[in-house]
């Protein structure tokens, strides 16, 4: 907690005890208060009870021990691609995904004073969602845990040369002035998160919905195994709507790839093309099966 800027710490403090007088309602996200994460546990449960947490894995972590009952993490961004390290997490973490939400982002650029302004602190996908609106301006991007931690910090230091690009509400929450609106490069800029819990859904309880199953596999190291891999969901219909790859370990020598498809096990189809992956990999571990929230194509 003490490594929030000093004043975002009162804030923190106030709703980690209300996260923990009711862990059934808590939703741990990454960042300080004002963050979109925060927004978006906000948008996605209006019940909740939102338990700031500094790191990714610190929230992770406060739902495996049960100090929240599910977290909501940002995996990717229509702009600037995937959240980095999302993909290493998220497996090694244990827990299942439940839902997603997508969220429009919108940054404001932030301040004590009216500028000129020589850096800018945010976490670095809000800077690299807003690079372009920097360079034209010869302001020098500077990286910080998350969006409203960094408009904390320049209220801590006290600076009038610098500034945050932060979301709307994290100026009144840390007493800055909004010196320019909507500052991301892109105006359909949105990000998508999912919504992780120590329990797995079952596909059966869906009721109908349509569903998206997401997960991580490395084939066999044999020549055209992703292509024979990837097989079974063309010939079955089944729709593949994010294929990513990363690397395992250090030595370069391992790929792994996460996926997302439209269906969920228990459809025949899905089911036939599950089975073909597998045959062909060394590694397959389903991340989640929930209800998708906006449809793809």
């Amino acid at each position: 907690m003490n490594s929030y800027p000093a004043p975002a710490l009162a804030r923190v403090e106030e709703m980690t005890k209300a996260a923990a007088a009711n862990p059934a309602r808590a939703i741990a996200f990454q960042g300080a208060p004002g963050c979109n994460g925060h927004r978006a546990a906000m948008e996605w449960d209006p019940e909740c009870l939102p338990l700031p947490c500094f790191s990714f894995e610190d929230a992770l972590e406060a739902v495996k021990d049960g100090r929240a009952a599910r977290a909501i993490i940002p995996i990717e961004n229509s702009q600037h691609g995937r959240v980095a390290d999302i993909h290493f997490l998220l497996p090694e973490s244990g827990l299942s995904i439940v839902g997603e939400h997508f969220m429009a982002i919108h940054h404001d650029l932030m301040a004590l004073g009216d500028g000129p302004f020589t850096s800018c602190y945010s976490h670095p996908q809000a800077l690299g969602q807003s690079r372009f609106f920097l360079r034209e301006r010869k302001i020098v991007p500077l990286a910080y845990a998350d969006t409203a931690g960094a408009a904390a910090h320049v209220a801590e230091r006290g600076d009038p040369s610098l500034c945050a690009i932060a979301p709307k509400i994290a100026a009144k929450l840390y007493g800055l002035k909004t010196i320019e609106e909507n500052v991301e490069d892109a105006a359909d800029n949105m990000t998508r998160f999912v919504v992780l819990s120590r329990l797995p859904l079952d596909p059966a309880a869906l009721n109908g919905r349509t569903a998206m199953t997401t997960f991580v596999f490395e084939v066999k190291n044999i020549p055209a195994a992703l292509y024979k891999a990837m097989g079974g969901f063309a010939t079955n219909g089944v729709n593949m709507t994010k294929l990513e790859s990363y690397q395992k370990g250090a030595s370069f020598a391992a790929t792994m790839f996460y996926a997302d498809i439209v269906g969920a096990p228990g459809d025949p189809a899905v089911d036939r093309a599950m089975e073909e992956l597998a045959f062909h990999c060394k590694e397959l571990r389903v991340l989640g099966t929930y209800p998708q929230e906006l449809a793809r194509g």
